[in-house]
This record gives C-alpha cells, sequence and structure tokens, in this order.
C-alpha cells in the first residue's frame, strides 16, 4: 500500500495556511506540525493582526504544538513550512528539539542558513518541497504591495 502521507501532502496543508495569510493581508508563510502522520498544529503568520515581529508561522506552530502535546520539547515531530526559517525561528526551534523541518521556498536574504543560524544537531532538513508554489505566492505578495 503506497504512504500518501509524503512531504508534499503535508506542504499541501501548510501552502493552505499561507494562503489564508495571503488573504489577511499577512506574509505569506503557513505552518503545520505533524506527529505519527497527524496534524497537531495548522498556523500562518499573524504578525500584523498581532502587532508582534514574533509573531511568525513557525513561532504560533512551536506554541500550539507545545500546547498539544504538554511539553516544550517537538520530539518525533516534523515542522512543515512555506519558507525557510528565519533566524529567530531556528534559535526556538533549536530549543524545541523538533526533529524534522521540510521547508518550501529558501529566503536568500533573511533564511537561517543565509544568516547562520544553528538549530539543534539531530533535526534533519529538508528543503525545496513545493519551492516553486510556495516562491510564486511570496513573490506575488511583495508584487501586489509595491503597486
Amino acid at each position: 500500500m503506497e504512504n500518501i502521507f509524503t512531504d508534499e501532502y503535508f506542504m499541501k496543508k501548510a501552502f493552505q495556511e499561507a494562503e489564508i495569510a495571503f488573504e489577511k493581508g499577512e506574509i505569506p508563510v503557513g505552518a503545520i506540525v505533524v506527529v505519527d502522520s497527524r496534524v497537531i498544529a495548522r498556523t500562518h503568520n499573524l504578525t500584523e493582526l498581532l502587532n508582534d515581529v514574533t509573531a511568525h508561522a513557525e513561532m504560533q506552530a512551536i506554541t500550539s504544538s507545545a500546547n498539544f502535546l504538554g511539553g516544550k520539547y517537538l520530539k518525533d515531530c516534523t515542522l512543515y513550512v512555506t519558507l525557510e526559517p528565519c533566524q529567530m525561528c531556528a534559535g526556538a526551534l533549536y530549543w524545541a528539539q523538533i526533529t524534522k523541518i521540510v521547508y518550501g521556498a529558501r529566503d536568500e536574504h533573511r533564511g537561517f542558513m543565509t544568516m547562520g543560524g544553528k538549530l539543534h544537531p539531530k533535526t534533519i532538513v529538508v528543503g525545496g518541497v513545493m519551492e516553486n508554489e510556495c516562491g510564486s505566492l511570496m513573490k506575488r505578495f511583495f508584487a501586489e504591495r509595491r503597486k
């Protein structure tokens, strides 16, 4: 039997969250957290709504997942996020000890890899899942803002 719960399957769910952010006028980043093929957190950027620079999708996902699990560590969890995490989010993911991060588009200006950010040594990172779709949504958002 074929496993339908692939990285692309879950990234599509994160992408749906990014589209919700886009419609709200938030930078379109969506995130979900999965454990045992089950979505336990579904979030998107809320920086404008909350007037809070730390309200990134990843930060919301960490908080929601920790609340669901009843603990601060996200071992055996996978974060799916439509944009490479920034240095702030990478730091929080380091402390949460998340097992795996799957991101869509690379953030060549503010992504943790460009900025020299670190993750927990055991964290697995997979990039480029639905990269074109995630990157296109981001480009469309900023093109509309610059009109």
